[in-house]
């Protein structure tokens, strides 16, 4: 069905070829799966396949790529829309229409199909998806999730032949997720639609695949064969090479029959914490070293009184109001200097600046303060908040606290109101009802230049913080805004994901080195509060476990970190505590091991093969090993 015949795709400026010698037949029938590490090309092949590359990003494309006979170099994607359907890392860019129905129904009027053969399909497609509660929604109110089942519900309708898939669970939660790949893997067994698809959490998606191609090598084989080479591979694979298990499981299920002489070994072993406990107080301030106080416990110096009366929720102290007031929280106070040449935020204007580079958003911090200060209240303390969206109800009588040094997982299904509770917090929603405060301020009645010294948001889509014409300019920016070292922005974009040249433009970079920018820059500024809107997305593992080791530290220096996300195994290495949002509503509220390993869909998949033990990660597994030795 798609023929690669020595193919190689060079961008205008770059250093080398994307793709080097491609040589690889996909047969009809069947779903291939894409791994490698971010940048190697992934969906630059997928590209060539839709006929996107060369036609719309430019480049050079030799060799030749044939998809059911037609060469796509002399076949641009208009004439290949009948055959090939194509949903790419950013829904937003796919979508024609205004509301779900019709973006659904579009591609067949597109096609000339008849109007009763499309109804019956988008009703069809409404149930595969779960979208008939969505149909006449406007698209732009939908969630992440939401909008990326709508994309790929859009692509199905008019059944092409071929589906061209890039990330397409990665803002999906993981029951919707496990809804469109057995669709997809349907749409395989049942009609013969050959489906190339692309993705990062292979611990969703292996075990679907037909054949796994692994990129630069261009290796493609059975996904046991490749996996057992890869370097990135999901927890399960990782755990089996660990264990030594032959053959090497691909399943929970085919994990567990094996995993018997490994859970006696661990039997009666407690799993080693990724993370020291966060401060059970208002904490101290964000890069101070706290000092011993009675009892053993830490408190800076100018703390919080003895008696301090505590607090529901995470167990901290009672909220105490007024602390905004500079005189009373110095960190509050403002930060001598010239003022920003910009400040945007929800309802205010961008002031004066030239160019891209001119006006900065509220995500990014003009100046560093200390660290949250230090009083006895928490970080985070909503009461009772409600948020209404039009006809939605986004959120519901949340309560939330949130420490300094604490780490929090946002986890539920697409729309449940995660984003919208992140959006609370950086102030770009007011609350119907109920209070929020951050750092003592109101976020939404707080100037952006207050706000932004104490809190960092990272939103789902990174190009929402990317201004300038290169990498190097982007992080001259962030270090400048953040008051930083020159460099600290470059060195983390490095750390994150080696590779990403300085001359880049932003909008050339993969979704996840875009991602990798985006959280470089307002990593650079150190917020003691770090707001995190599926941070994961188009990471690859090694990059997300520098990640990790980088929020580990800043959470160890006592900076909170609330992060909404799907990723599961995220959840599991990262977070202290995991909140679950369903309905707009906290249903759940809990240290991560008990959260998790009672939820079939939120937990892990090293807990599911060593379940009832509280295992959440190979890493724990290792280390537990490595003692017995």
């Amino acid at each position: 069905m798609i023929r690669f015949e020595n193919v190689s795709v060079t961008y205008d400026g770059a250093a080398g070829p994307t793709l080097k010698d491609v040589d690889l037949t996909v047969p009809e029938g069947e779903l291939v799966l894409l791994v490698g590490p971010s940048g190697v090309g992934k969906s630059t092949l997928l590209g060539a396949v839709s006929g996107l590359v060369p036609h719309f990003t430019g480049g050079t494309l030799r060799g030749r790529v044939t998809v059911d006979g037609r060469d796509t170099r002399s076949h641009p994607p208009r004439e290949l829309a009948d055959l090939v359907g194509t949903v790419g890392q950013d829904p937003l860019a796919h979508f024609v229409t205004d509301t779900v129905e019709d973006e659904l129904a579009y591609g067949m009027e597109s096609l000339g199909l008849a109007p009763s053969v499309m109804r019956r399909r988008v009703e069809e497609t409404l149930d595969l998806l779960g979208l008939a509660e969505l149909r006449d929604r406007p698209i732009a109110t939908l969630s992440g999730g939401q909008q990326q089942r709508v994309a790929i519900g859009s692509v199905l309708t008019p059944h092409p032949k071929v589906l061209v898939l890039d990330e397409p669970t990665s803002a999906l939660d993981p029951s919707a997720a496990e809804d469109v790949l057995a669709v997809l893997q349907r749409l395989v067994h049942d009609l013969g639609t050959t489906v190339l698809m692309a993705e990062h959490r292979l611990e969703r998606v292996v075990q679907y695949a037909d054949q796994v191609l692994l990129l630069p090598e261009a290796t493609m084989g059975p996904p046991a064969d490749v996996m057992a080479v890869s370097p990135v591979h999901p927890p399960v694979v990782a755990l089996g090479r660990l264990a030594d298990w032959r053959p090497l499981p691909l399943t929970v299920r085919d994990a567990r029959r094996a995993a018997g002489p490994l859970k006696e070994r661990l039997a009666g072993r407690t799993p080693a914490a990724h993370l020291p406990p966060p401060p059970r107080t208002g904490g101290t301030r964000a890069g101070t070293t706290p000092a011993p106080g009675p009892e053993g416990a830490y408190a800076e110096t100018g703390g919080a009184a003895p008696g301090a009366t505590p607090g529901a929720g995470s167990g901290g102290p009672a909220f105490a109001p007024g602390v905004a007031d500079a005189a009373a929280c110095p960190a509050l106070a403002p930060v001598p200097g010239p003022e920003p040449s910009a400040v945007r935020g929800p309802g205010r204007s961008p002031g004066p600046g030239k160019g891209r580079g001119g006006g900065r958003s509220l995500f990014r911090r003009r100046r560093t303060s200390p660290g949250p200060a230090s009083v006895t209240a928490p970080l985070v303390h909503a009461d009772r908040l409600a948020v209404r969206r039009g006809r939605v109800e986004a959120l519901r009588h949340v309560d939330l606290r949130v420490e300094a040094g604490e780490t929090v997982a946002l986890m539920g299904r697409n729309g449940a109101g995660k984003s919208t509770l992140l959006g609370t917090l950086v102030g770009m929603i007011a609350p119907t009802s109920g209070t929020v405060r951050v750092a003592g301020l109101v976020p939404h009645d707080t100037d952006p230049r207050a706000l932004i010294r104490q809190v960092g948001l990272v939103p789902q889509e990174p190009r929402d913080l990317l201004y300038a014409d290169t990498v190097a300019a982007e992080c001259a920016a962030a270090d400048a805004d953040a008051g930083a070292e020159p460099g600290s922005c470059r060195a983390l974009v490095s750390q994150l994901l080696p590779g990403v040249a300085d001359e880049t433009h932003p909008r050339d970079l993969s979704e996840g080195q875009r991602l990798a920018l985006a959280l470089a820059v307002v990593l650079t500024a150190r917020p003691p509060l770090l707001l995190l809107d599926e941070p994961t997305r188009g990471l690859d593992y090694a990059a997300k476990a520098r990640l990790v080791t980088h929020l580990r530290g800043l959470a160890a220096d006592g900076h909170a970190i609330v992060l909404a996300t799907h990723d599961v195994e995220l959840a599991a290495e990262l977070a202290h505590r995991v909140v679950i949002v369903a309905g707009g509503e906290v249903v759940a509220d809990g240290p991560t091991a008990e959260v998790v390993v009672s939820s079939p869909a939120f937990s892990p998949q090293v807990a599911k093969i060593l379940a009832p033990e509280p295992w959440l990660t190979v890493e724990q597994v290792a280390k537990a090993r490595e003692g017995a030795l």
